[in-house]
């Protein structure tokens, strides 16, 4: 399957970015495709072999997953490359590229590129996602 592509520009310097996308206190404000979605515990330990950890949870607690998996690749400020680990029905790993890139001192890029998965439609997975960074933009503008 082709990667499916989301992108977003933020009105922020690129070392204010990198503490936004990387920190657990931030990600649990902003890790969440739509309002009815919140999350719970987060650990991530961002370098080559570390893990990564963010439980989602409907609000009204009907249900929960652990977005999970390990960094193959990082280069602070610029690159993460990860594995996310395996759901039961799907047959292998599947991996998702960012690309954090400073526009100017004030402005910065970040991009996704993952492989989907084949539960859910192609249209509703890239949604999903580019609602997730829509959320961090605004976090990270706002805080």
């Amino acid at each position: 399957m082709n990667p499916i592509t989301v992108t977003t520009t933020i009105h922020a310097p690129l070392q204010k970015v990198w503490e936004m996308w990387t920190s657990p206190d931030h990600i649990k404000a902003w890790c969440h495709a739509s309002d009815d979605w919140t999350v719970g515990n987060v650990e991530n330990n961002v370098y080559v072999g570390g893990r990564f950890l963010t439980n989602m949870r409907a609000v009204d607690g009907s249900m929960s997953f652990d977005f999970t998996g390990t960094y193959t690749e990082v280069l602070a400020q610029e690159k993460i490359v990860y594995l996310m680990d395996k759901a039961p029905e799907e047959e292998r790993n599947r991996e998702c590229i960012v690309i954090i890139k400073a526009i100017s001192p004030s402005e910065t890029s970040i991009t996704e590129s993952f492989t989907p998965e084949s539960t859910n439609p192609i249209e509703m997975q890239g949604a999903g996602w580019q609602a997730i960074l829509t959320n961090f933009k605004n976090y990270t503008e706002a805080n």
